[in-house]
């Protein structure tokens, strides 16, 4: 197959990258940076529209058409409802198959008060939000990563803001993939214990039951399809506050892939209808420490 990575040029892509040439299949990386590392690593490239292309969905189907992209494993934010609305599939491009949660889904977790919404809604554990600034943390409605949120000890403009309640305790990153029934194959918690740029930089793999519960609470209250990422504080008497749910592959996936298996064969099974898995046993206790590495190519 041929499969194809969004934000190429990030500094998690190489994994994915790696992950997809392992299992067999022909890795196409893509960015609007011509000169990604991506590029250089993978075995094809595509060059996107940038999001705010008022024509984006129209280009991106005649470029999953030409290159003949058979499945697309989305993981930047931005467009991640474009692809689950089945946009894509504009000017021949429907042959491609995107691995994500339904739109209507994508649409809850993208959108932080939404999320909030759901959680209260369900029982899910998560902190007080508000859309004024009632609490100490602001944060963008929409977005990723630590961009924008801080502790707000003045009035701010609360467009497109919401305020939160500070969780307490440890935080913990969890990786979880889901079949096409939203039952979680792989739960995965990660305690991060460097984070630069919203990315993990170091983390450890651990045992936590009360972690795995919620995660299993979650989603079973909605309809999961494929990576998902959890982040969440566990406190000192064992509590669990969930605090944002992103519905995509997430940036630090390699510690989650190499304490289980490599997550492109089940992908790929998954959207060939494929209903049973024996999931591996986690490995805990597993340690990932990050590095800078260099990519070296001759270009006009």
């Amino acid at each position: 197959m041929k499969i194809l990575t969004e934000a190429s040029g990030s500094l998690a892509s190489a994994y994915l990258i790696k992950a997809i040439q392992t299992a067999g299949h022909v890795a196409i990386a893509s960015d609007i940076d011509h000169h990604c590392a991506g590029r250089y690593l993978a075995d094809g490239f595509v060059q996107m529209p940038k999001a705010s292309d008022p024509a984006l969905w129209e280009k991106v189907g005649s470029l999953l058409a030409d290159a003949r992209i058979d499945l697309v494993i989305p993981s930047f934010d931005e467009t991640l409802l474009g692809w689950a609305q089945g946009l894509y599939t504009i000017n021949g491009g429907d042959a491609t198959q995107v691995l994500l949660s339904p739109p209507e889904v994508v649409d809850v977790f993208v959108d932080k008060w939404k999320a909030f919404e759901f959680f209260v809604a369900n029982g899910i554990p998560t902190p007080l939000t508000s859309l004024q600034q009632e609490f100490p943390l602001v944060k963008p409605r929409w977005g990723r990563g630590g961009k924008g949120v801080h502790l707000a000890h003045e009035p701010v403009d609360m467009s497109d803001c919401i305020s939160q309640e500070l969780a307490e305790g440890e935080e913990y990153t969890v990786d979880v993939l889901c079949d096409n029934s939203s039952r979680p194959l792989y739960i995965v918690p990660r305690k991060r214990l460097g984070v630069r740029d919203g990315k993990s930089t170091q983390g450890v793999v651990v045992k936590h039951p009360g972690i795995e519960r919620v995660v299993k609470e979650l989603c079973a209250a909605t309809q999961f399809r494929g990576p998902i990422n959890v982040q969440c504080f566990c406190d000192a008497e064992g509590g669990i506050t969930v605090i944002e749910v992103n519905p995509r592959i997430a940036g630090g996936m390699a510690l989650g892939f190499a304490a289980t298996e490599n997550w492109v064969p089940l992908m790929v099974a998954m959207i060939s209808g494929q209903e049973h898995f024996e999931p591996l046993p986690v490995r805990y206790d597993l340690r990932m420490i990050r590095y800078y590495a260099e990519v070296f190519a001759s270009v006009p």
